[in-house]
């Protein structure tokens, strides 16, 4: 199995933002043991290049590790060249599909449009992110679906335990799940990383048992 396969099958990938470099890999950890195993590291996070080698070093395929809010081509090889197994953007910029492509790397550019969203596809993209995904609900990914249902789609921004389940009964291929998941801020002892733990497991469960029972 490829890693973009990969990526599909697990469904669910986090998107760690505003974390310390010291909170990354116990994250990751947290994460690993509820069940999520693609992580997003934002490239604002300070030595995410470092970062990035760091967890494939404790964590090798067990985890797939990639960059988010990647904005410019310059960027995306940067990361890349640290390892970074997928690109995620929040905007579309079809030389960073062109720059991820060229090193055979995930491309995930974020559109919100459908003329958005087929631009990305037709230069490259392997998944469009739709974001906000909140700001139109799920309702607009079974809309989308119906004259671009050859399209992978994936909401982010604002995806919960209540709403996750109606994306993917709408369509969606994959979700990308940010503060309803992950509060870095929050993370102080122990029992705090018990806590990621235990959601990241009710997200999974949404998934095992709303989404991949229907199969």
């Amino acid at each position: 199995m490829n890693k973009l396969e990969k990526l599909k099958q697990g469904k669910l990938i986090a998107v760690i933002r505003g974390a310390r470099p010291d909170q990354i890999v116990p994250i990751a950890r947290a994460l690993k043991e509820g069940g999520i195993n693609t992580l997003e590291i934002t490239v604002e996070t300070p030595k995410v290049c470092t970062l990035i080698e760091k967890v494939k070093e404790e964590f090798g395929d067990d985890i797939i590790a990639g960059a988010g809010t990647v904005l410019d081509p310059e960027t995306a090889r940067a990361v890349i060249m640290a390892g970074a197994e997928f690109i995620f953007s929040p905007t579309l910029n079809v030389e960073t599909i062109k720059m991820t492509k060229r090193y055979g790397t995930i491309s995930i550019p974020g559109a919100f449009t459908p003329t958005e969203i087929l631009t990305a596809y037709e230069h490259g993209a392997d998944l469009i992110k739709v974001f906000p995904a909140d700001a139109l609900g799920a309702g607009y990914f079974k809309n989308l679906k119906g004259p671009l249902p050859h399209i992978p789609l994936m909401p982010t921004g604002g995806i919960t335990l209540d709403n996750l389940a109606a994306f993917f009964k709408a369509g969606a291929v994959a979700a990308g799940l940010g503060s309803s998941l992950i509060n870095p801020s929050k993370l102080v002892s122990e029992a705090d990383y018990t806590e990621l733990t235990n959601t990241a497991k009710k997200f999974s469960a949404i998934v095992k048992d709303r989404v991949l029972s229907r199969r």
